[in-house]
């Protein structure tokens, strides 16, 4: 981005002006959660899983208090789909503010050694704590919390390697909860993935809506398709037009956009209609799969503080 800081003051109105009803009610989120809080002291370490391309819209605001000072680390996966130098930002952030973080790809394996590395060491003054009361040594026992599709299975996957194993029934751990081993150093309590009831920021779950962490058929799939286009189209402009052969000036109302991209794309119908829905697929799955380039959509609080 040549002017990034212009960019970025132009896309905060289009997320601001024109939000959607975006809520989230599934009655098993509240089952999710208790299982959590009931499971927290049989582990040593929180691994808070997010979605590098929005690593603030992706963090659960409920989970301070979940956690309740439980040793906590950050991965932010995806980060092959995100902006890099904005996630280095994130990464020092989270540092500055006492959390370990790390830049993980869970399907490519990068930053997977790294991620262990600092689960080991949050662990340690626990399981240490333990011998020293006469208790075996053990391996450190981990938890991985995370929205649902921000990449929870792939990386528990990775973790685990192609030949994973559920270890055996600990003593008041009921037959319902799944250790699965981590190689020799880590075992991980597998929980259900968590979003909370109600979005208190919208802007948060319209880009959860933009990366699928919300299904298309809960929101209004025009509306949401709209708001990324002028987002893309003030922040990462060149993505657009790169991705979808576009010069000039790119149309400042989101459905000119949007239509100029469904010709280019041959979404057309009967009497040279442009097929919205078709086109609207397109631009949501070009994002999500990495199409458009790196994109990351939420700056760490300091670097929106020096762009002001």
């Amino acid at each position: 981005m040549k002017d990034y800081r212009a960019s970025r003051e132009q896309a905060e109105p289009a997320l601001e002006q024109v939000l959607p009803n975006v809520q989230w009610f599934p009655g098993h989120m509240k089952k999710a959660r208790d299982i959590i809080t009931d499971n927290l002291k049989l582990v040593d370490v929180v691994i808070e899983l997010l979605d590098a391309r929005i690593p603030y819209s992706s963090a659960n605001p409920m989970l301070k208090e979940i956690i309740a000072g439980k040793p906590r680390l950050v991965a932010l996966n995806k980060a092959d789909l995100a902006d890099s130098q904005i996630t280095r930002q994130w990464i020092s952030y989270f540092r500055q503010q006492g959390t370990p973080a790390v830049a993980v790809d869970a399907t490519q394996g990068q930053g997977i050694k790294q991620l262990v590395s600092l689960t080991e060491n949050l662990a340690r003054p626990m399981t240490e704590k333990l011998v020293a009361r006469g208790a075996k040594a053990r391996a450190a026992r981990v938890m991985i919390l995370g929205i649902p599709n921000v990449g929870k299975s792939s990386l528990i996957n990775r973790l685990a390697g192609a030949n994973k194993t559920k270890t055996a029934d600990r003593p008041g751990v009921t037959r319902a909860k799944q250790w699965i081993r981590l190689g020799g150093s880590l075992e991980l309590l597998d929980t259900p993935g968590i979003l909370w009831p109600k979005f208190e920021d919208m802007t948060a779950g319209l880009k959860l809506a933009f990366t699928g962490a919300i299904n298309d058929e809960v929101v209004d799939r025009e509306l949401i398709t709209g708001v990324f286009l002028q987002t893309m189209a003030a922040m990462y402009p060149e993505r657009l037009r790169e991705r979808y052969k576009l010069t000039g000036e790119l149309p400042a109302e989101p459905h000119e956009l949007l239509e100029l991209i469904g010709r280019k794309r041959g979404c057309l119908v009967r009497g040279g209609i442009i097929d919205t829905e078709k086109a609207q697929r397109i631009v949501l799955t070009d994002f999500r799969s990495g199409k458009l380039g790196t994109v990351s959509l939420d700056m760490p609080p300091e670097t929106v503080q020096s762009m002001a």
